[in-house]
């Protein structure tokens, strides 16, 4: 048993790690403990490299493979048993090789999904991944954090932490720092302590860290179960059906190939290793992997964009995203806070214009209660209050010299229902700390020895306030100050400027309980401070690009109505004055938020439990919702969410926990390039399955109409195994990372109602296949009828081949012409293709593969020609395009002419 920290003293715990509370561990140091492990659980082993092989011979196909080389070592065919093992290897192979890459593309990512935490080293706040955290680190903790390890708090400030993940209570725990004696505790009773997977719902606190990894106690509940798995995306959920439909299906066609085989007088041996060659074609079983891999792929791409997956199932939902609901500041906003306008009795400061007068007594008060107010340290924190720091420092009211002078004795942090923090903090006597500052900006105070500074929305503030600060004295708060105030405020939001109300309280002595009920009244207003976010510039053109997508835009944010309604018609979001406010929503039943979500746009002065209720309205209209957030109190919109989307940057970490996809650096047009991206990786996972799908209809058609021909076997089985490999391999996995299309972001999104095997998809296989086969057997039977014992059967074969490679460049897009995107676009297809090519080449022409695949040289001229008549497919595809194209573009100018904007998007 480890030593019970909570029953020590914070000071001994310090001491025992041989760290300072106040400055945290040096870096050597810090780097030197960080050698005995990271800090992260040891999840359940990866796959091995044998365990993902095994797998791959334990496939249903390669089983029936295996049997069928066995069969025929048995008969003394050994020319088939090695020729079979090898197609075995090739195909063992080529699926350990995309397992392989998926599982190692997932564990990177994986990897990056890691917390930050604020941690002291050498006196400097740092943020750092969790996984570097050691024993004896001193850090950080306010709502929203989860806890990164097992530590003993030395600090406590109305500090309240949900612990239900480790032991079940759904109470949230309240935390303080006193010794808890020496009695043996259960962890529900430890209050001194948090644990790693707790999550900060309330207030803030600092710690020292006490065990990391699996030493925590979280780490040994890991220990006893390892219960992570993998779950299986919806599409291949649905592929996993298709193809237990395509394995009955196999069975009936393999037993009619087999009959009529027989009646035609066909060798037993050669029947059986025929059914067994075309019930592995029918099948496609490279699907899955292919599905998995474009997903993995798809998902380190965003990365590459900043949007960090977590998820994999949330990169095929981005492809039919039709609501994106959004925050204003930070996402639409750089985040870059600054300070442009201080607003005090009726009189405007624009810092644009002019410097800050430093003689100004209201300026003084306000810029220090809005730096004391504060959980901001020098530049680290929420920019909101960094920028009230920075504004403070160019009047010379340094945050840190404030806090030696005026130290923080207690607070009510922040939440969304009140809109605002409260701070108080003791104050010296008259002359005792304040001859730095000239004049101090609370010497025309009244003498009182406790102070609290109050920052929040001017409505909030307003009703909690009853005077208003005027040059060096307080007056009542009469109602025309009332109405100057919301002018004032009304005026700087509609130009797109934040605006925070700051006032303040003073006590003899402090009450004798602290909350928000005895600190939060009879507030003295001080004035507004009115800040800017500049939009981002890449933001207009991300809306445009929502726009022409059918995307539909819904501004949510706790910001003033007037701000949000002015950045909404800037950027085009809306062109009315349709807006909800909180106050609005609360007074809507279900079935009228329902109504009236499909006209408005803009929500402003929401709470976090407000969302969710937006997310269930669009949700009930069928809509496929994208919703962000970053508190704490945004989980359950994110979970409901169809993609929950949290901010990397600013997000809490339950936030990001909660979440199906993070910013990294907290921009719209990252969400807007993520849905780009969910786009084509559902494009590009149809194109495959289109394309295995038609290329193994076409080899089942060829085996079924042939003995209607009077032909004998068309195709040996070696061959079928031959072109199945090749079809479900390299082509079909280059096609699912195929490059957007033109008109990606052109059209409508996906329905995920629509079924991806949809009747249009179906019948383009079915044709596909059919012309396939029958071009086929059209070559075949000719040159069967020239010269029953030349080279028909090679003919076919090659035909078949070189015809399947050329419906993969076809099926590269579903519009447009391989001359438009050009044959170098997808360079990994074009290598595949050249591969393809040259192995097919190679078993014709070399003596070794001829023997094993009973292939005969072609001449130059059948060899010609055959590479001729496999482009015809080729060009019915794009014919087909061309057509398709042209009634579009005909349909758009008659939609055009007749003023129908509808038309004028892609199918």
């Amino acid at each position: 048993m480890g030593i019970p920290w909570y029953q020590l003293e914070a000071e001994q715990v310090v001491q025992h790690f041989k760290t300072d509370a106040s400055t945290g561990l040096k870096q050597n140091e810090a780097s030197r403990r960080l050698q005995s492990g990271v800090n992260e659980l040891a999840e359940r082993a990866s796959k091995s490299e044998w365990q993902i092989i095994w797998e791959q011979l334990t496939a249903s196909t390669v089983v029936i493979l295996l049997v069928a080389a066995l069969v025929s070592a048995f008969l003394g065919d050994y020319k088939d048993t090695v020729a079979i093992l090898a197609i075995v290897v090739l195909s063992v192979g080529i699926g350990f090789n995309q397992e392989y890459r998926t599982l190692q593309a997932l564990a990177a990512l994986k990897k990056l999904a890691v917390p930050k935490v604020r941690v002291l080293r050498e006196g400097q706040c740092q943020e750092l991944g969790a996984r570097e955290l050691v024993p004896g680190d001193i850090i950080l903790l306010e709502a929203g954090n989860s806890v990164p390890a097992d530590s003993r708090l030395l600090e406590s400030v109305n500090l309240r932490v949900a612990e239900s993940a480790l032991t079940g209570e759904a109470t949230a725990i309240d935390k303080h720092t006193r010794a808890l004696g020496d009695g043996e505790l259960p962890l529900g009773d430890r209050v001194n302590m948090v644990y790693m997977g707790t999550t900060v719902i309330y207030g803030r606190g600092r710690a020292v860290v006490t065990e990391t990894g699996m030493n925590t106690e979280l780490g040994n509940i890991a220990d006893l179960v390892q219960t992570v798995e993998q779950q299986a995306t919806p599409l291949q959920k649905r592929l996993d059906q298709l193809s237990q439909k395509l394995i009955v299906a196999s069975l009936i066609l393999v037993g009619l190939i087999f009959v009529l085989g027989l009646l035609r007088g066909e060798n037993l041996r050669v029947m059986f290793l025929t059914g067994v060659s075309v019930a592995v074609a029918v099948v496609p079983e490279g699907l899955p992997a292919i599905v998995t891999i474009a997903l993995a792929i798809g998902a380190q791409r965003m990365l590459k964009q900043h949007a960090l997956i977590r998820k994999l199932p949330a990169v095929e939902t981005l492809g039919c995203v039709s609501v994106i609901c959004f925050d204003k500041t930070g996402t639409l906003t750089e985040n870059l806070m600054t300070v442009t306008v201080l607003d005090v009795a009726g009189r405007k400061f624009n810092l644009e214009k002019s410097p800050i007068d430093q003689k100004e007594v209201s300026l003084n008060l306000l810029l220090a209660a809005s730096a004391l107010c504060n959980d901001a340290i020098e530049t680290l924190g929420d920019p909101t209050e960094v920028a009230l720091v920075v504004a403070a420092n160019r009047l010379g009211l340094h945050k840190r010299n404030l806090e030696k002078t005026f130290p923080r004795i207690a607070e009510v942090p922040f939440d969304s229902d009140r809109k605002r923090m409260t701070t108080i903090h003791y104050r010296p006597k008259q002359g005792e700390h304040e001859g730095y500052l000239a004049p101090s900006p609370l010497s025309y105070l009244s003498p009182s020895s406790y102070i609290a500074f109050t920052k929040g929305s001017v409505g909030s503030l307003l009703d909690a306030s009853i005077q208003v600060w005027v040059n060096d004295h307080a007056e009542t708060l009469e109602q025309n100050w009332r109405d100057r105030i919301i002018n004032a405020n009304n005026q700087l939001a509609q130009t797109g400027i934040r605006v925070l109300g700051v006032a303040f309280q003073q006590w003899e002595a402090l009450p004798e309980i602290i909350n928000i009920d005895s600190i939060e009244k009879n507030l003295v207003f001080i004035g507004l401070v009115g800040m800017i976010d500049p939009l981002r510039a890449e933001v207009k053109q991300s809306v445009e690009i929502c726009t022409v997508a059918g995307i539909r835009l819904i501004m949510i944010t706790g910001d003033h109505p007037l701000i949000a309604q002015h950045i909404a018609q800037e950027l085009g979001i809306t062109s009315n004055t349709s807006l909800l406010t909180g106050f609005d929503l609360n007074q809507l039943q279900a079935k009228e938020l329902i109504d009236r979500v499909k006209s408005v746009s803009v929500y402003a002065r929401v709470s976090p439990q407000q969302k969710l209720r937006i997310v269930e309205a669009l949700q009930q209209q069928g809509q496929i919702v994208a919703m962000t957030g970053d508190g704490v109190n945004d989980a359950p919109a994110l979970r409901k969410a169809d993609i929950g989307v949290a901010m990397g940057v600013m997000g809490s970490d339950v936030a990001k926990e909660a979440a199906d996809m993070v910013l990294l650096d907290d921009n719209f047009a990252t969400i807007v390039a993520a849905v780009k991206e969910g786009r084509v990786i559902y494009d590009n996972i149809r194109k495959s399955i289109k394309y295995l799908l038609s290329s193994n209809s076409g080899e089942i058609c060829v085996m079924l109409l042939a003995p209607f021909l009077g032909m004998p076997l068309p195709l040996l089985p070696i061959q079928i195994l031959w072109i199945n490999l090749m079809t479900d391999g390299l082509p079909a996995l280059a096609l699912s990372v195929e490059p957007a299309e033109q008109n990606t972001m052109n059209r409508p999104p996906h329905s995920q109602k629509d079924n991806i095997f949809g009747w249009e998809m179906v019948l383009e296989i079915i044709c596909i296949g059919l012309i396939l086969g029958l071009l086929c057997l059209g070559i075949g039977y000719w040159f069967w009828q020239i010269d029953r014992e030349a080279n028909w059967q090679t003919m076919l074969f090659t035909v078949l081949t070189f015809s399947e490679i050329a419906i993969a460049l076809a099926l590269r897009s579903e519009r447009n012409s391989l001359f438009e995107i050009g044959l170098f676009s997808n360079p990994q297809l074009l290598a595949a293709v050249v591969l393809t090519f040259g192995l097919q080449l190679a078993v014709i022409y070399v003596p070794f593969l001829e023997d094993v695949f009973q292939t005969k040289p072609l001449s130059l001229c059948d060899l010609a020609l055959s590479i001729v008549v496999s482009t015809i497919v080729f060009w019915f595809i794009e014919l087909k395009k061309l057509i398709v194209r042209r009634l579009f573009a005909q349909a758009t100018q008659n939609g055009i002419s007749r003023g129908d904007d509808k038309s004028r998007s892609s199918p």
